[in-house]
């Protein structure tokens, strides 16, 4: 079975891309290398973000590897937080604090159109490849689900009626940004 790294810690996203690749790839971390670095995320965009994590992994420990960039778009805030998603309230990962800050700044706004778009990068061979994912939806105005991460509680996909957090991880998995740029990561990868 070939390796491939996926240049994240992250359990969660560690998870719901290994479900995908369903045991056909040796799916390692970054800690599974030793990488132990804190890679800077100082793109202007998810792809110049995803590219710079896959790429310092490739660089440095020469296995073929993807790593993705993603967040949360909201029409209102212009975009926002965007590239910010995972820092939006300051502390990079405090998901409660980032969650609180985003629904005060839609306090009694009608317009809640959101959607969550992922980029990754592979880096395979030495060959730069990107697949991209988007889901469409509204952010709801309390938390709803105990499931899922980051904004997972307030973010309805369009056609549903429950959040992110409320569904499985194979339902959220079938509809989710990641799990769209996924399927086009697998199918390159001709699995």
């Amino acid at each position: 079975m070939k390796d491939l790294v996926f240049a994240t810690n992250n359990t969660h996203k560690l998870k719901e891309v290994a479900e995908k690749l369903n045991g056909r790839f040796n799916l390692l971390s970054l800690s599974d290398i030793g990488c132990i670095d804190d890679i800077d995320e100082n793109g202007l965009t998810f792809a110049e973000n995803a590219l710079l994590k896959s790429r310092f992994v490739f660089d440095n420990y020469k296995l073929d590897c993807f790593s993705d960039d993603s967040g949360l778009e909201v029409d209102l805030l212009n975009g926002e937080p965007g590239i910010y998603s995972a820092r939006y309230a300051g502390k990079h990962g405090d998901h409660e604090a980032n969650i609180d800050l985003l629904l005060a700044n839609l306090k009694n706004q009608n317009n809640r159109i959101a959607r969550f778009k992922t980029v990754i990068s592979l880096i395979l061979a030495g060959k730069e490849y990107f697949f991209e994912g988007a889901v469409e939806g509204v952010i709801r105005k309390e938390r709803y689900g105990n499931d899922g991460f980051g904004y997972d509680p307030i973010f309805q996909p369009n056609g549903y009626d429950i959040t992110f957090a409320q569904m499985s991880l194979d339902q959220k998995n079938n509809i989710s940004h990641r799990g769209i740029a996924v399927e086009k990561l697998v199918k390159f990868l001709n699995i």
